[in-house]
């Protein structure tokens, strides 16, 4: 029996890095209290989201892994909680910037760290000005308390994703998240969709998956986009155990056997029924050309 706790949280951003990375702290705090042991925060928590236009001001948000003030805040708190803490932030390597994540181990120690594979380009996520495309391939961690995955944000829209990182032996799968209302149409309202994606990898994979998104609204000049939180985590039948509102600044948590789900992976065959020499056709952008 090798029990995990997880959470996931929620919290609207201001203009301040300072007040941003106090508040992810509180909501750590109160995860950890509550239990949880591997605790995810949301996508680029440290700002705004600043992708809503193109604006060259916004590259002196990113800075170097080793120099990023969250990460480094909250290497502290890790090892002083005894927790598992993946954190979101935007990197600046030379003249490359990405959308980063480092993961930090409950000793305190960053075990390494995820470019964002996946960038969207749209009214309101122009993520393309901002970020080159990942280079680090998906990659899965041994932290102290279970194998994690985690892709960022657009990322969670790719069963492929999902399935590269359970195939090199994830547990858990971790999405943080910034996603909301689309500028250019009011109407439009991704939530359950953006959620039914995620609810398919854990049941494909029959794995738990954890996703936390900001909330708010957050304007920039004549763009603006409503963040509907409704982070969640869902159980390994693509099940969500707990879901947040779509306003609320909360902490979700829930609790798994991890050496039981990898004897119910087991029994379902559906790792040990896959058959890769039929799927060449996934690793083209036509479904024809083949290598």
């Amino acid at each position: 029996m090798r029990k995990v706790k997880v959470a996931a949280t929620q919290m609207s951003c201001s203009g301040s890095i300072e007040e941003n990375i106090a508040k992810a702290d509180k909501l750590v705090r109160e995860a950890a209290r509550q239990g949880a042991q591997i605790i995810l925060l949301q996508e680029l928590f440290e700002t705004p989201y600043f992708c809503q236009k193109e604006k060259s001001d916004y590259y002196t948000y990113a800075t170097e892994l080793e120099h990023n003030k969250a990460v480094n805040h909250f290497r502290q708190v890790a090892k002083e909680l005894k927790v598992v803490l993946p954190i979101s932030f935007y990197e600046k390597k030379n003249y490359a910037r990405y959308n980063s994540l480092a993961v930090i181990d409950a000793d305190g120690e960053v075990l390494g760290h995820y470019r964002k594979s996946h960038i969207p380009d749209g009214p309101g996520y122009e993520e393309k000005f901002y970020f080159n495309p990942g280079d680090t391939g998906f990659q899965v961690w041994k932290t102290r308390y279970g194998k994690i995955g985690v892709g960022i944000c657009w990322d969670q829209w790719y069963p492929e994703a999902a399935r590269v990182m359970a195939l090199m032996g994830a547990e858990l799968l971790l999405y943080p998240t910034a996603i909301g209302s689309e500028p250019q149409d009011t109407s439009i309202d991704s939530k359950d969709h953006w959620q039914t994606c995620m609810l398919g990898h854990a049941a494909a994979n029959l794995i738990p998956v954890i996703a936390s998104n900001r909330i708010g609204r957050e304007e920039d000049e004549d763009s603006a986009i409503d963040f509907y939180g409704s982070s969640f985590i869902a159980g390994p039948q693509g099940n969500k155990i707990v879901e947040a509102g779509r306003t609320e600044e909360t902490v979700l948590t829930a609790e798994f056997d991890l050496d039981e789900l990898e004897t119910m992976r087991i029994e379902w065959g559906v790792f040990r029924d896959r058959r890769p020499e039929l799927y060449k056709r996934i690793i083209t952008y036509d479904g024809e050309t083949t290598l």
